[in-house]
This record gives C-alpha cells, structure tokens and sequence, in this order.
C-alpha cells in the first residue's frame, strides 16, 4: 500500500513554543530490493473499522513501528482491520495529520508532542507509550574540535530551531557557560539549524564544525570522519530519556479503545521482538528503509551496525524526562511553562504490559 508522504513546509518559528523533529529520509546507500513480511488483513475487523492510519518517520529511532510493519505484527493484531501508514519528515507535519483526522496514531519525539498538546490547550492527543530512548550524539571534525573545551568559536548542527536535540544542546552549552541567542542560534557557539538530509554534506564541505544529531546521522557524520566526543545518554540519569514516543488523537482514543490497544499489543510484541532477535531486527529495519514509501536507501553496515546499537527500544514513555526535556525548552527561551498534567494516557498500555507479564510504566504525575 503506498504511503502518503507529507513535507514540512515551515522555515524557521520563532513563537516562544517548541517546534520541530526528527529529519527521516535521504539516508544510505542505494537499496537492495526490499523483503518485507507483508500481513494482509484477516478476520474480524477490530472495533468493526476498515483501517487504522499510523504516521511515522523513515529512520532509526522509529524503529518499532518499521519492524513492527515489516514483521506484520500490529496487522496481526488488528485481525481484519488493514494498517495504512504515512511516512513524514517531520514531526509538525505529523501533528498536523493528527489534528486533521488524516492519521490516527503516530510516533513522534517528544518536542512536537509537548508543542502539539500545549497548542491544543490539552486537547488533540495523548501520548500513550514509548518507543525509543537514546541515539543523539555530539560528533565533530577531530582536526577541528578535540574535546567538549574546544567548542568556543565553532560551529554546531542541530536538526531545527526548538527540536529536541536543539533544546539539548542549547541546555548543554549553558551549562558549559557558554552564551548563545536561542532563537538566531548566534553567541560564543553558533547553532546552525540544519535538516538531517544535509547535515552530512554540510560536514563533509565543512561548513560545520560539528553536530548534535539522532541516529542515523550521527553513525552517517562517524563514517564520514566526524569523532563522537559525547553521547547524549551520559547526560541523563541511567543513561535514558526518551527520544520517541507513540501519541494518539485523543477523539480516536475514546472512539476506539479496542483498536488502540491492538496497536499498543503489536507495539509491545514487537519490542520483544527486537530485543530477542536483534540481528533479525536489524535486516528487517533496513529492508524496510530501503522501501520508497519510507527512505528509499538501505544504511550501509558501518552506519546501520552502530545507529542500530545506539538506540534503546522501549515500551516505557520516560515520562520524567519529558517534562525535564520541557523544562530545558523553557530555560532557553523556547517554550513558555507548559502544564503537562493529562499528557500521558498509559492505561491501554499497562493493560497490554500486565497480559505479557511485564510491569507496568509510569507517567510521572502527568496522566489523566
């Protein structure tokens, strides 16, 4: 089935909200054909819907609902009702599906989340399980930048204005004592805000020194010659925060509680999956890349090895470093305190971990 593809169309906001995701597409190398296990529907249809729509990004860090459709586990659980998915490139547009009824579920990072919330006074979505921790780092030009005390003068990529790995960067330099303009990305350090699809070209005609970037960016700017100095999982307590999320339109919650919960089994099987069968995994994430309805390339093995490696599967939102990746966003100025009471809805998703014999997760205070 194809996929309907939407483009972010905004430049750069500089409203006092945050904004932005993760780029997908225009990763690898030319693609080998792909193999998916394709599911056709079978059965009851489940809450009596013809299709449930997801929405995701083409790339690493969303790998749970990639494998998760190669492998055919949420259209196995969902019986005779057809997933259709639409792949995006970033997360406002997403949002934006969501709000316009053009997808019903969606994973998404958690910049866009919060701003898709805050922006609906709490009323478009709810984030009803994790996906993803993890997978940002800092890599540089080694002849340009030998350690974290070299980044005066230089000059760092970040994704977009306000997006997630944007917020920790800002955060990160502030800590360091370094003074940077939130919004023009100027000061000791220059943020220079840079779609994903570029980041590794601008780093090869050096035109940046550096950047702060998912995977599989990071992994692409390592096998250009880039040096990690720093992973971002050292920032955080136990080494986790949450990088992707799954959010739900919270009239398609209420409307269709059976078929959610068919997604969140499928999310959960597949994360079990994964990790008992990571080489598995692996191959089928990158088949799935290298479909033109997702990215279009396949990562060769020295960027899809490590970028696979470096991201944490999980069914656990991480709900406090949500709000502690907020509070970062409002510290640089991006985003004005948001009240994220009522953000997470988990009970679906400890309903499904309880039926697996797994323990339930968390919303740290923020839950209906």
């Amino acid at each position: 089935m194809s996929a309907v593809r939407h483009r972010l169309l905004a430049a750069a906001v500089t409203v006092p909200l945050l904004v932005g995701a993760l780029g997908a597409c225009g990763y690898g190398s030319e693609a080998p054909k792909p193999t998916a296990a394709k599911v056709a529907p079978k059965g009851p249809k489940t809450d009596g819907l013809a299709n449930v729509r997801i929405g995701l990004f083409g790339n690493t860090t969303h790998a749970t609902p990639l494998i998760g459709l190669h492998q055919g586990f949420f259209q196995k659980e969902l019986g005779g009702t057809a997933v259709k998915e639409s792949t995006f490139n970033a997360g406002p547009a997403e949002i934006e599906a969501l709000n316009s009824g053009a997808i019903d579920i969606g994973w998404i990072g958690p910049s866009p989340a919060i701003n898709g919330y805050v922006k609906s006074h709490g009323k478009s979505l709810k984030i009803i399980s994790g996906s993803a921790s993890g997978g940002v780092s800092l890599v540089v030009n080694p002849k340009k930048i030998k350690g974290l005390g070299d980044l005066k003068g230089k000059t760092i990529a970040t994704p977009q204005l306000g997006n997630t790995q944007d917020v920790a960067l800002l955060n990160f330099l502030a800590g360091k004592g370094y003074k940077v303009d939130a919004t023009s990305g100027k000061g000791d350090v220059t943020v220079q805000r840079t779609d994903n699809k570029v980041t590794p070209t601008a780093f090869k005609a050096g035109s940046i020194d550096g950047a702060w970037v998912p995977e599989p960016t990071a992994s692409k700017l390592v096998a250009a010659g880039g040096k990690t100095i720093l992973d971002e999982k050292k920032l955080w307590k136990d080494g986790r925060f949450v990088i992707t999320n799954v959010i739900v339109s919270q009239k398609f919650l209420k409307e269709h509680p059976k078929a959610v919960e068919a997604v969140l089994r499928g999310s959960v099987k597949t994360n079990a999956w994964i990790r008992s069968h990571p080489d598995e995994a692996k191959k089928a994430l990158n088949d799935q890349l290298a479909d033109p309805q997702f990215a279009g390339k396949a990562l060769p093995g020295n960027v899809i090895d490590p970028a696979f490696k470096n991201v944490d599967i999980t069914d656990d939102p991480l709900a406090a470093t949500l709000q502690e990746e907020a509070d970062h966003a409002v510290k640089a100025g991006l985003l004005k305190q948001p009240d994220l009471k009522g953000i997470y809805d988990l009970t679906l998703l400890n309903k499904v971990l309880k039926s697996e014999g797994k323990a339930p997760v968390d919303d740290a205070g923020l839950g209906s």
